[in-house]
């Protein structure tokens, strides 16, 4: 009989649970850990790409996401579940590079004395990304939350630290606004 290449004790928690691989994870072993990022890896990849617009900038992300998860694993308190644990990471982590984005853009405007222009766009798609990008961050943060990654109102609301009706609100506003910029097509 042959062993798979995962190896027998990777096979085996592999019917383990978010809470029982954490507990693995928190007590030191990696292994436990990997595959928990493994289970929650193409999620919060579509989420930070859908945070970022940019499959290298979004890759980034993920790392530092799950860097912070690993650094962080002795102070999760298990107040929420695994996965909203990491999503809210990933939030914080897409968050700190569109600010870094934006200190690099008003410093390169700065230096060319200028502003580039906005293209006009036919193609729908196009044009969705570009409204997305025009969202506010909270307004951009809500929809892929909700949209791309499914969450809850509940479990966003967990994710923001916000009351479940700052959710609803800022979702209904985000979801107006990109109304508004789309109509041409509604």
């Amino acid at each position: 009989m042959q062993e798979s290449r995962k190896g027998p004790a990777l096979e085996g928690m592999q019917a383990l649970t978010d809470p029982d691989l954490f507990e693995k994870a928190r007590q030191g072993d990696s292994a436990a850990f990997d595959l928990l990022a493994a289970r929650h890896a193409a999620g919060l990849y579509r989420l930070a790409y859908a945070l970022v617009s940019d499959a290298h900038d979004a890759e980034d992300v993920l790392q530092e996401t799950f860097m912070a998860a690993y650094a962080g694993l002795r102070s999760f308190r298990g107040e929420s579940a695994v996965k909203t644990w990491l999503t809210a990471i990933l939030v914080r982590q897409a968050a700190r590079l569109r600010r870094r984005r934006r200190i690099r853009r008003a410093a390169r405007l700065d230096a060319a004395g200028s502003h580039p222009a906005v293209e006009d766009s036919r193609d729908f798609r196009l044009d969705l990304a570009g409204a997305l990008d025009g969202l506010s961050p909270e307004h951009r943060e809500i929809m892929a939350l909700r949209e791309v990654r499914g969450l809850s109102y509940d479990e966003i609301a967990d994710v923001l630290a916000v009351p479940r009706g700052t959710v609803e609100s800022r979702l209904h506003r985000a979801r107006l606004a990109l109304r508004e910029q789309l109509k041409e097509y509604l």
